[in-house]
């Protein structure tokens, strides 16, 4: 018979306002990157598609509130990728913590023989979306409303998102200024402008920002684009759309969602 002694076994995973930051798989992408100076060869030496690699940085980004990664401007052969100091730092930090964590479930196993043998597994809730877009931020001003309300959110390099929810909504979520909320966005409902040109436009969300990625498929262009203070908007529109603007990395643009397309939630 296989050895059938009771072991215990955990993870370590950061979270930042209740969103997943990352743990021993974002670490370890951060690691190689930081080896390998490139996204592509970090991608594969982690087993991870090179778009999942990039969402996953830019998630990163997002919600550490600085740059944890890159891009360095290149010659003939094109630039490189790196780990800033604070993205570098969390990775020893996490390896440390990683490291303690290990020897304390590894206490815990020795003990495990004193647990009886029924045991009830408990699994911790996780929320799963498929926005793209995961803002954390700070409610900075709540209008109230009839029926809706209007909510502004502060997030990472100081900018400000603009959400319309129900005034039940902002109840049942115990909304107050001054509280932490996230903000989420689908990359499909985001609007790309390369120049306004003076029009007046209804969309209360109005960031702007340079094209940092594009990645054109068959039908749709993926587009990322980096805000002042490092924050990362994606956007999907169509290969069509994506042409006929010119889009390519390293322009100027102006990213447009209404209010009414921004979700609005608080860590669980």
């Amino acid at each position: 018979m296989a050895d059938d002694k009771l072991a215990l076994e955990g993870k370590v995973w950061m979270t930042v306002g209740g969103q997943q930051l990352g743990g021993s798989d974002r670490v370890a992408l951060l690691a190689a990157i930081a080896s390998h100076g490139s996204i592509t060869q970090a991608a594969k030496a982690v087993h991870m598609s090179y778009k999942g690699a990039w969402d996953a940085i830019e998630g990163m980004n997002n919600l550490a509130g600085e740059p944890l990664v890159e891009r360095l401007a290149g010659g003939k052969g094109g630039g490189g990728t790196r780990l800033t100091p604070r993205g570098q730092q969390l990775v020893d930090n996490f390896r440390l913590i990683e490291r303690e964590h290990r020897m304390f479930i590894e206490h815990l196993s020795r003990q495990s023989h004193a647990l009886a043998d029924d045991f009830l597994l408990i699994q911790t809730m996780k929320m799963k979306t498929s926005a793209r877009n995961q803002f954390s931020g700070t409610v900075s001003s709540i209008k109230r409303g009839a029926v809706n309300d209007e909510v502004t959110l502060d997030i990472v390099g100081g900018q400000r998102l603009v959400a319309i929810i129900t005034r039940d909504s902002t109840d049942g979520l115990g909304l107050a200024v001054g509280g932490d909320a996230f903000a989420l966005v689908k990359a499909s409902s985001v609007i790309i402008a390369t120049d306004a040109d003076g029009a007046r436009l209804s969309a209360r969300n109005q960031l702007s920002g340079v094209i940092t990625r594009l990645v054109a498929g068959e039908v749709n262009a993926d587009v990322s684009i980096t805000l002042p203070g490092g924050g990362v908007l994606g956007a999907s529109l169509s290969l069509e759309g994506s042409q006929s603007l010119g889009l390519k990395e390293g322009m100027a643009v102006t990213a447009l969602f209404k209010a009414s397309s921004v979700i609005v939630g608080v860590p669980g």
